[in-house]
């Protein structure tokens, strides 16, 4: 069984000073400086108080436990004004209680208090890409893909069927993923998604990562769509081809690549697939994707030819 290196920041073969990312088969665009310290997460906050907190049983503990408090506190100021006032509680006693209505109107507010926010990557309406810094909408009827051997960000239909090709195999009836290009000679958009476009065609209808042809291979393609594009304020480029396959309806495969928000502007490229039988997403839910990819966190930055619109609509 062959080993692989895990995807992560490595020295750079070229340039010793640096740390380049390894996505787990090729050396990406993405540097940094080599050595930057990883910054540990920060500890959890104690509340401060008397007593250390100890694990206590679920239903009335929570109450009992303020209880137990409130009342300790009121015994103690109710002794010391006894002792100053040579026994006589009077009205410094009955003064007590308000301590306690006080600290459990705390404790009431501090367990109302609304839960933070989840991190874009814990939304199940967005598929997070944290190398490239953006975001691409889960449509209805979409879900992400977990564990797969590439490790890409991807999201696919929910629906599946037997393919085509190979009726061992469950295939779905579109997907899209994200990628850092490995060819990095490449400094145009427009080039890297003519060149991407095969290799995209290839994934999705040749054979798989375990050599299945689930389709039957490709019998023949045709371009059906080029031009640039507009995606999260940069300018790219986008290639569509329409597939034949050996076996089952065919398919369409695109290749969208345009260049990063962040760093050192390294390009993405984003591969769909969609096949052409019954079920299938319609072709305008790849422009409805395109159009929804946003920069992690939702600051874009107007790149050069923001005002280019996406190509046929």
């Amino acid at each position: 069984m062959s080993m692989t290196t895990p995807p992560g920041w490595y020295p750079d073969p070229g340039t010793p000073v640096l740390e380049r990312w390894w996505d787990g088969t090729a050396w990406t665009g993405h540097t940094r400086a080599a050595g930057q310290p990883v910054v540990p997460p920060a500890p959890p906050t104690v509340p401060l108080g008397p007593v250390a907190p100890q694990p206590r049983p679920r239903g009335r503990g929570p109450v009992v436990a303020v209880a137990v408090a409130a009342a300790v506190l009121v015994t103690a100021l109710v002794a010391g004004v006894i002792v100053l006032n040579g026994g006589d509680g009077g009205a410094e006693a009955d003064a007590a209680p308000v301590v306690a209505t006080t600290t459990s109107t705390a404790s009431r507010t501090q367990s109302t208090a609304p839960a933070p926010p989840p991190s874009p990557s814990e939304d199940p309406n967005l598929l997070v890409d944290q190398l490239n810094g953006i975001t691409l909408p889960v449509l209805p009827g979409w879900e992400k893909a977990e564990s797969r051997i590439d490790g890409l960000p991807t999201m696919q239909t929910k629906d599946t069927f037997d393919c085509p090709g190979d009726a061992g195999a469950f295939c779905h009836h579109a997907w899209v993923n994200t990628r850092t290009p490995t060819r990095t000679d490449l400094k145009t958009a427009e080039a890297l998604a003519k060149h991407d476009i095969a290799d995209a065609a290839d994934a999705a209808f040749e054979e798989d990562a375990v050599g299945r042809q689930r389709y039957g291979g490709i019998v023949s393609h045709r371009e059906v769509k080029s031009g640039a594009v507009v995606v999260a304020g940069r300018t790219g480029y986008l290639v569509r081809w329409s597939v034949k396959t050996g076996a089952g309806p065919g398919g369409h495969v695109q290749s969208l690549a345009f260049p990063s928000s962040i760093g050192s502007e390294s390009m993405i490229v984003i591969r769909f697939a969609f096949d052409a039988g019954k079920g299938a997403p319609p072709l305008a839910v790849l422009d409805r994707i395109t159009s929804g990819i946003r920069v992690l966190g939702g600051q874009e930055n107007g790149g050069v030819g923001s005002s280019v619109a996406p190509p046929g609509l």
